[in-house]
């Protein structure tokens, strides 16, 4: 059995920054790629961004700029540093991982999800 547990969400003011972290837990024997996810109400889920395991990054344009993610491959650990955060940035973020628990399977994980509330 596989977890994400995300924490580090909260209520922020526009122009301010919050640090998103999410941890892989359980029968692990690698993981591709990781990731972070959001869902807006009345919106569907988008991509924020993603880190594959040999350090490639992908970035919503939205948040270009603005935002940096990072892996700590010892910890199984992904990280999401928001800075300059703005109003259209609250969503629930959703962690997202590719995690093999053989040699040969890959599945889709994801976390539960933490709020990010920015007030103007």
């Amino acid at each position: 059995q596989v977890q994400l547990v995300e924490s580090g969400g909260g209520l922020v003011q526009a122009g301010g920054s919050l640090r998103l972290s999410c941890a892989a837990s359980g029968s692990i024997f690698n993981i591709n790629a990781m990731g972070w996810y959001r869902q807006a109400p009345g919106n569907e889920r988008e991509l924020v961004a993603t880190a594959t395991s040999d350090g490639r990054k992908n970035y919503a344009d939205s948040v270009k700029g603005r935002f940096t993610i990072s892996r700590d491959n010892a910890k199984n650990t992904v990280y999401l540093q928001m800075n300059s955060l703005k109003t259209e940035d609250t969503a629930v973020y959703y962690c997202n991982a590719v995690i093999g628990t053989t040699y040969y399977s890959r599945t889709n994980y994801w976390g539960k999800g933490t709020l990010v509330t920015v007030s103007s």
